[in-house]
């Protein structure tokens, strides 16, 4: 099987499925991806037959969230080492470079799931000092803007994507899930679509200059205010997935994360699952894209 390259947000990736080629077939969301640039690759990741040792395993992080767990480390040797699992079964192992460059993955149980989350998490960490961020978030845009909708699971940001497809006319969904965010050369900061959309299959690759970052919280009533300084800081960081424990990431995040905070206006909305609110929320928006 040959080498694959991917493009996500600009940055190329690729990918060597070894003798798992067969894998793609599950893997259909990369398509829209797919690149001929083989220069400048951010990462590799290498699928290798052979279980991949553990022996001498330190452990750092548990991660949990509906049944998926990602148990992070690093062996004796320095390698980060990241386990993921689906359903209490370990569905695959991936062992990285220290610079995040390189990576081998032994898979187990449910080999898609496994391959997925890989690519996932090399990306946010082999990114994170490039002025991009990899977010939990659901993102339409309008009238050639991204909104991206921010909150913790359960807190209504599919739902509210939804009510601005179904009440403002122009809105497409971008991406249901992660989304990601680049600061660019000029400062500009843009949202694109991704491999990765959490349950709702909508993986475009098309990108958006982001027209506001709105933070959702439920209420009994609907009421938008504009946060600034260390409240927006506080409103980004916890939608941005990253090793925060890894002192060189941590610095290239929380630079990423305060230009943000900067240059896009960020909302917290109050709301209804109703269109009032959706309606609110654009109104407000929309008639303020500058800091």
């Amino acid at each position: 099987m040959k080498e694959l390259f991917y493009k996500v947000a600009e940055h190329v990736f690729s990918l060597d499925m070894g003798t798992r080629g067969n894998l793609l077939c599950d893997l259909r969301q990369y398509e829209p991806f797919v690149t001929d640039a083989t220069e400048d690759v951010v990462f590799s990741l290498e699928i290798v037959d052979m279980p991949i040792s553990t022996e001498g395993f330190t452990d750092e992080m548990h991660q949990e969230e509906e049944g998926q767990n990602i148990i992070a480390g690093h062996l004796p040797t320095g390698e980060p080492y990241f386990e993921f699992l689906l359903g209490g079964k370990r569905s695959a192992v991936l062992i990285c470079s220290q610079d995040y460059q390189r990576a081998r993955l032994s898979l187990e149980e449910y080999p898609q799931f496994g391959v997925n989350n890989a690519i996932m998490v090399m990306y946010a960490l082999a990114t994170s000092n490039k002025r991009t961020a990899l977010f939990h978030s659901s993102v339409v845009s309008y009238q050639g803007r991204g909104y991206m909708f921010l909150g913790h699971s359960g807190t209504g940001k599919s739902t509210h994507s939804s009510l601005w497809l179904k009440y403002i006319k122009g809105t497409e969904l971008v991406n249901d899930d992660n989304p990601v965010v680049r600061i660019l050369e000029d400062g500009e900061v843009r949202v694109y679509g991704s491999p990765w959309s959490g349950k709702t299959p909508c993986y475009r690759n098309v990108s958006y200059p982001v027209g506001a970052i709105v933070k959702l919280s439920q209420a009994p009533y609907n009421e938008i205010q504009r946060l600034k300084g260390i409240k927006a800081y506080a409103a980004v960081v916890p939608s941005i997935s990253g090793k925060r424990w890894d002192r060189q990431l941590a610095e290239g995040l929380h630079e990423t994360e305060n230009l943000i905070a900067q240059y896009v206006p960020v909302w917290h909305l109050d709301c209804l699952p109703d269109e009032a609110a959706a309606q609110l929320c654009n109104k407000t928006c929309t008639a303020t894209t500058l800091p």
